[in-house]
């Protein structure tokens, strides 16, 4: 690592493939009048896990592989606060055999990301918990969002 390190800069809405508008809610907010920060990693999860039930990818409570959190992260450039709107974006940035680097980007009401993160899915057979390798059909399908 180098002695000097540049600060990321945030996302626009155009590098996500796909977006979905999540509410806020008065309990998101924190005593220092902002959502907090654990509640962003709420929103990761809901964006991601609903692009996967929108694209059939998976089926709550039957689907026999399922992705689990080995890695998560969040850079965060502005406060986003309640009753503002977000728009969370997604892309899949790296597609492994059985793991997937997603790449989240969440904006109020201006058009660069107020936050930046990832999740790292290890796709694993449900009852086992071993890893499996990503179907054909969910690399086809990921290559929609793929950046």
């Amino acid at each position: 690592m180098t002695g000097t390190s540049e600060r990321v800069q945030p996302d626009t809405r155009d590098d996500y493939a796909y977006v979905l508008e999540l509410p806020t809610r008065w309990n998101d907010n924190d005593v220092y009048g902002h959502i907090n920060n654990a509640v962003y990693y709420e929103y990761f999860d809901t964006v991601v896990n609903r692009w996967l039930i929108d694209n059939d990818l998976l089926t709550i409570g039957v689907s026999e592989t399922i992705g689990l959190v080995v890695e998560t992260a969040c850079g965060y450039f502005a406060p986003l606060t309640f009753p503002e709107p977000i728009t969370a974006g997604l892309r899949a940035s790296k597609v492994g055999s059985s793991s997937v680097r997603y790449e989240i980007g969440l904006f109020g009401t201006g058009d660069k990301a107020a936050a930046r993160g990832h999740f790292v899915h290890v796709y694993v057979d449900e009852k086992t918990r071993r890893p499996v390798k990503i179907s054909d059909r969910m690399k086809e399908t990921l290559r929609e969002i793929t950046r």
